[in-house]
This record gives C-alpha cells, sequence and structure tokens, in this order.
C-alpha cells in the first residue's frame, strides 16, 4: 500500500511538471509570435521609413524620358543702380581707342602702357542711382535696364554714327554681380556672375548642391524687386515647377536660401534626439532579433 502512495504521489508530480512545461512551451510560443509581430511591423516601419525619405532626395521626380517640360522665358541680366561694370573699347588705332578706356581698363586690354601704378577700383563703372555712367567722349549714358549686348552695341554704334572709332570692338564684363547660396548646401557663399544667364540650378550646383540634410522642397529664392522683398517657392523634386518659376532665372543679389531637414533640426538640440531616425529602428530590430535569437535557443 506505501509503494502504492509513493507511486501516485511519484505520477502527480510528473504530470504537474509535463503540464507546467506544456504551459511554459504555449507561453513561449505567444511570445515569439509577439515578437515575430513587432519584428514585422518594424520591418514595415522601416522600409516605409526608407522609401519616404527617397522620395524627399531625389531631383526631378516627374521627369520621364522622351517627355520635354516648358521652359519660361529667358531673361538676360540687366544692369541697375549700383552695378559694376567694365567696358573696354579696342581698334585698330590704340591710341584712338585708348581715349575711350578708362586707365586700368586700357593697361587690361593691352592699349596703354601707363596705367600700371592706377588705382584697380577706377577700372570699372559705377551704376549711380539715376541708372546711369560717365562714358569718356561720350559722356553719360543710361545703362539700367540693358544687358551686356545691348549696351556694348550702344556704344560701338554711337562711336561709329559720330566718327569717333570707325572700327570699334565693345567688352562690356560684369564686375561685382553676384548671388548668394545660404543654408543646407555644401559651399554656401557667395556666387560671382560672368555669364548673361544663371539659373538657379547653376547657382545650387555652383555651391556643392545640397546637402542630404538640406530640404528639396520648398527652396527658397529672395528677389529685392523696388522697394520690396519677395520670397519665391521652388520644389527641386518637380521638374515642371522648377523650370516655370520666375524665379528659374536668377538676377544679381537674389538669396538662395535652404532649409534643413528634421534630422537635421534634431541633431541641433542638446540630446540629438534620434527616435525618429531609421538608424535608431534598424537598432531596436536588431536587438530584438538577438533576443529572439537567444530565447529560442
Amino acid at each position: 500500500g506505501r509503494c502504492n502512495r509513493i507511486y501516485t504521489s511519484f505520477v502527480d508530480r510528473k504530470n504537474r511538471i509535463v503540464r507546467n512545461l506544456n504551459s511554459m512551451n504555449k507561453i513561449i510560443k505567444i511570445k515569439l509570435m509577439q515578437i515575430k509581430h513587432i519584428l514585422g511591423i518594424l520591418l514595415v516601419i522601416v522600409l516605409f521609413s526608407s522609401c519616404d525619405s527617397s522620395k524627399k532626395v531625389v531631383y526631378f521626380q516627374d521627369l520621364k524620358p522622351g517627355i520635354s517640360e516648358q521652359l519660361i522665358a529667358s531673361t538676360q541680366i540687366t544692369f541697375r543702380p549700383e552695378d559694376k561694370l567694365s567696358i573696354v573699347v579696342s581698334s585698330k588705332d590704340p591710341q584712338l581707342a585708348s581715349l575711350f578706356n578708362l586707365p586700368i581698363a586700357s593697361f587690361r586690354a593691352g592699349l596703354a602702357s601707363g596705367a600700371q601704378n592706377s588705382n584697380q577700383e577706377m577700372s570699372v563703372y559705377t551704376v549711380d542711382s539715376q541708372g546711369d555712367i560717365e562714358f569718356p567722349v561720350l559722356g553719360k549714358i543710361r545703362v539700367a535696364g540693358m544687358t551686356r549686348s545691348e549696351l556694348a552695341g550702344y556704344i560701338k554704334d554711337r562711336l561709329i554714327k559720330e566718327n569717333l572709332i570707325k572700327d570699334p570692338v565693345v567688352t562690356v564684363e560684369f564686375m561685382n554681380l553676384s548671388v548668394f547660396v545660404l543654408g543646407e548646401v555644401n559651399k554656401p557663399g557667395r556666387i560671382n556672375i560672368d555669364r548673361d544667364r544663371i539659373t538657379v540650378l547653376d547657382a545650387i550646383s555652383m555651391a556643392g548642391d545640397l546637402s542630404i540634410y538640406g530640404k528639396r522642397n520648398p527652396v527658397y529664392v529672395l528677389r529685392k524687386e523696388g522697394d520690396k522683398e519677395t520670397a519665391y517657392q521652388l520644389d527641386l523634386c518637380s521638374a515642371k515647377q522648377i523650370y516655370s518659376s520666375p524665379a528659374y532665372y536668377l538676377q544679381q543679389n537674389d538669396v538662395i536660401y535652404v532649409e534643413p531637414n528634421s534630422v537635421r533640426a534634431r541633431q541641433s538640440t542638446v540630446n540629438g534626439n534620434n527616435v525618429r531616425s531609421t538608424s535608431f529602428w534598424m537598432s531596436l530590430a536588431s536587438l530584438l532579433t538577438t533576443i529572439t535569437v537567444l530565447i529560442v535557443k
């Protein structure tokens, strides 16, 4: 009878242990399913985050092969008050041409030899507040609103019509014209204008392109128009929007500003909160995967 009781007690304990093990297995399976579910959600978050990030970074997303986008009417740089410009007149008769050149301008063109010690600032004309310059012999010339080629043609025509020079060659150059690129670009600063047309894409390229932390939309172009400052918004992800914008062709003294994105903004905080960053979620997913492997083992 005693042996039967011991055997019965042993069997009861064994059954309890088996039931406990079965319960633990069920709990582990449930936990594993929960972890797999969490990992799946994290993976989806990472994938969507990556897709969303690429959409915010890639330029010209609406461009399609073989389809052309209409450009806004091309505009050339025109002179304004306070602009500085160089005008050089040359001819087969260097002495005659030197009468129409400022000292340093003549020396630069190789037309005169006595201007080496002159002040370089005297080699340029400054457009006055009325939009005029004072040109040798010809006197006051209204240059405001003229392009380089228009001004060169105007001076050449007058020199010929007034029988001053028979074969003049007039060269007009910008001296101090520039645009400014600020914000999240690789080389922010001043961009000198050395051509009749410059686009916002030209300026961004010369500034080393946007950094990975720069917002592609919106990019601001600030322009002084009369006594007002106008802000234009550009979306670098949309070619159609860029090419149709009045700010596509830049004017002197325009300011391009690229805002920092949310990642850069968070990095500027004291603790650099990165909870929403892709790297954070990837690290968390890796940690949970390691825990899952340890539990299974």
